[in-house]
């Protein structure tokens, strides 16, 4: 589970409880603009199939840094349908997928941060 701040123009993402230690990150920052779209994820997508650093159990748990044919994503979801997918230019990461406890919430106030 993460929370997002989104302070002036610079969203951080915060890392929650022992996801901390099973991605081996504690926070991740980009700028609004670097976000190329925001929405649900998908309940069947997987990372790519680099893991490096983090931990991975097919159909349990996804978190940390994967990569693959260019990409690095950050991961940290249960698979469960409460995560959102950010897709990502000119930063580290091309894309976050990453549990919330409120999908819509998020959405809707990242898209308007956006919009902005």
């Amino acid at each position: 589970m993460v929370d997002f701040e989104i302070t002036g123009t610079t969203v951080t993402v915060h890392v929650r409880g022992t996801h901390r230690v099973l991605s081996l990150c504690e926070r991740i920052t980009f700028d609004l603009t670097n976000i190329v779209s925001v929405a649900p994820a998908e309940i069947d997508r997987r990372p790519p199939w680099v893991r490096a650093p983090g931990a991975f159990f097919p159909g349990a748990i996804a978190a940390g840094t994967f990569r693959g044919k260019g990409r690095k994503e950050f991961w940290d979801t249960l698979f469960g349908g409460k995560a959102v997918r950010i897709d990502l230019r000119g930063t580290d990461y091309t894309r976050l997928v990453v549990d919330v406890d409120d999908v819509d919430t998020v959405l809707r106030s990242l898209h308007r941060a956006v919009a902005a």
